[in-house]
């Protein structure tokens, strides 16, 4: 049940009231006062943080690996938290535009409250999207009664695009603002020409989620939102809020020490060799002799790593570092071993795991195998269930063998980024490629949102948007290059047990979930994997959508070494095919709400058109 009240946890101007809050005087509640708690709350404190971005988002997106809800698992308090967290954010969100409605209506207006009661609209509208594109079918009207109606998920996309376009056009940018006004948001200091961009970009974004399920709405939406001129399209129109070190929901939402935050499986896929930006111009001379041959597969130990999977690495160690690796890597995971980089993560500090880069692979007795230094490597961590292989191997899952993302990411100095230019790039980009009306081509805008995140990756391009060369999924940068790969390439690689080499014929996997498997290099499996890439660390939540929406870019099936109780359509016998129901499409609902709300629950699971479980699609990934 979503909550009436409103606690107010993070607003240091006033105490909680116990007083109506339209009714109270101006002294009392102030719009921004809701407004500031609803946007500093949203960047969730530590304990929802760690459930729901890095635990359900991340691990969904394959941005870290997980076998929680990447194996269709769940957690029904990681949920409830999740739930009545994003129920208070938009109670202060709601009550921001309930007051300002007040305010307006009676003689407490300033010259910037309907300006005030816009921005309360907009965070509104995403806050909405956000719970929705969790869930299913939510409350429009949550805050009306204690036991609301849920409507279906058409009808709150419906609404969320028609309040972002209205309250767009109702910004005036020209108020000026008092200063003590400006701190009282943490996103833009209530600059109003960068909320509307925020309003008319997030409009984009929800638009096109709608492309598979409502194409016809997704168009006429997308096209009026992008015939304007104010578009989220610059590094200084970012809608992020800076991080604080604490226990509060300012602390890094990825600042836990405990969570390992290891290279995926899917990313080490994606970027490998994409753009041909080869490692000998991207390290110091130090690394040189760890890098290997562009045909260079590594060790194999199908004993120790996981082979039922589809994923194109499965069962080898790549005992170095890549001959050519998208750029964007080495400034989002470090390598193991390196300790002189500023950004190598201690975590956790209690252990001296991350500086130990020597493990074993052992027999059943547990007998040493084979000792592996993962110094100057380049490897991802397991996903599923690894089985037996899982259990005598120490290394794939392992703090000081694994690269795990940058700690620049994870000590609460950053700032949390909840829409980027490049997202904006690539929607046009798609938009453009679809046929409809945008304001520049698809290869103008695809290249315009790589360029986009370079800058914020402080990467040079050089030539990587002329890149022909094929990462492990099959796709290639340059956009004029959409020749398909072949279906198989020789690779040589070493025994790991014995040190003979051979060589094996290395298959792209196939991607049943996009036309069928037959396609990976064509223009929107090179948008939709630039723009993953782009996406982290700060959003994947949108990643996560886009593969449900879309099937791209490719993601691989967990291992199945072992039966996955909670994915019981994956199996040893189809693991190389790549279906919906072998990933998770949402959240459950928290346990309590047929019981708090049972009128509402029944709702919400007919509007679902399916039970309410992790992998019954969403109505806009339905196809």
């Amino acid at each position: 049940m979503l909550a009436a009240g409103l606690l107010l946890t993070s607003c240091n101007d006033f105490e909680e009231l116990n007083v109506n809050p339209v009714a109270a005087s101006g002294d009392q509640v102030q719009v921004e006062y809701f407004i500031n708690n609803s946007i500093i709350s949203a960047q969730m404190n530590p304990d929802v943080a760690e459930r729901s971005f890095i635990l359900y988002w991340k691990v969904a997106a394959h941005y870290q690996e997980g076998s929680s809800l990447s194996a269709g698992g769940y957690n029904d308090g990681w949920t409830t938290a999740y739930y009545n967290q994003v129920a208070s954010w938009l109670n202060a969100a709601n009550t921001a535009i309930d007051v300002a409605n007040g305010h307006i209506s009676s003689d407490k207006k300033q010259p910037y409250t309907e300006n005030l009661l816009q921005v309360a609209r907009i965070w509104r509208a995403y806050l909405m999207s956000e719970m929705s594109d969790n869930f299913g079918p939510i409350p429009i009207n949550a805050f009306q009664g204690e036991n609301p109606d849920f409507s279906s998920e058409k009808d709150v996309y419906y609404f969320i695009l028609a309040e972002l376009k209205d309250a767009s056009a109702k910004l005036d940018p020209s108020v000026t603002n008092p200063d003590r006004l400006k701190v009282l948001d943490p996103a833009y200091a209530y600059d109003y020409a960068k909320w509307r961009k925020y309003a008319n970009s997030l409009r984009l974004r929800l638009a096109m989620r709608l492309s598979e399920a409502d194409p016809a709405k997704a168009k006429a939406e997308f096209e009026e939102a992008a015939a304007s001129s104010d578009l989220l399209l610059n590094m200084s129109d970012i809608f992020k809020v800076q991080e604080k070190p604490g226990w509060d929901a300012l602390t890094g939402v990825m600042s836990r020490e405990w969570n390992m935050q290891y290279l995926s499986q899917t990313l080490f896929n994606t970027y490998f060799n994409l753009g041909g930006v080869e490692s000998v111009n991207q390290l110091g001379s130090s690394y040189h002799a760890a890098i290997k041959p562009k045909n260079w597969m590594g060790q194999k130990f199908e004993n120790h790593f996981a082979t039922l999977t589809n994923n194109p690495s499965a069962g080898y160690w790549f005992n170095g570092l890549p001959h050519a690796i998208d750029p964007r890597a080495y400034k989002a995971f470090t390598i193991p071993g390196d300790f002189t980089n500023p950004n190598f993560s201690n975590y956790p500090s209690w252990t001296t795991d991350a500086r130990n880069t020597k493990r074993q692979l052992v027999d059943d007795n547990g007998g040493v195998v084979k000792e592996i230094d993962a110094t100057n490597t380049w490897n991802s961590a397991g996903n599923g269930s690894w089985g037996a292989k899982g259990a005598k191997n120490r290394v794939y899952s392992y703090p000081g063998t694994i690269p795990r993302m940058s700690q620049q990411f994870r000590a609460s100095q950053s700032e949390r980024i909840f829409f980027g230019p490049w997202e904006t790039y690539f929607l046009i980009a798609e938009a453009a490629l679809r046929g409809w009306n945008t304001p520049m081509t698809a290869k103008e805008a695809y290249e315009a949102g790589i360029a986009s995140n370079f800058t914020y990756w402080s990467v040079p391009m050089g030539a990587y948007l002329s890149s022909n060369e094929y990462n492990r999924n099959g796709t290639s940068v340059s956009w004029d290059h959409t020749a398909e790969p072949p279906s198989t390439y020789p690779m040589q690689y070493e025994n790991g047990y014995t040190g003979a080499q051979d060589v094996a014929m290395i298959k792209y996997p196939d991607n049943h979930q996009y036309k069928n498997g037959s396609v990976k290099n064509d223009h929107l499996t090179k948008i939709i994997t630039q723009k993953y890439i782009a996406q982290f660390p700060w959003l994947p939540l949108e990643a996560w959508s886009d593969h449900r929406r879309l099937g791209l870019p490719f993601f691989e099936n967990p291992a199945v070494e072992n039966p996955l109780p909670n994915l019981p359509a994956l199996t040893s016998s189809n693991y190389m095919e790549s279906k919906k129901e072998f990933f998770p499409q949402r959240l459950r609902y928290p346990s309590s709400l047929p019981n708090t709300n049972t009128n509402g629950y029944r709702q919400a699971v007919e509007f679902l058109g399916g039970a309410d479980e992790v992998t019954t699609p969403l109505w806009w990934a339905k196809k």
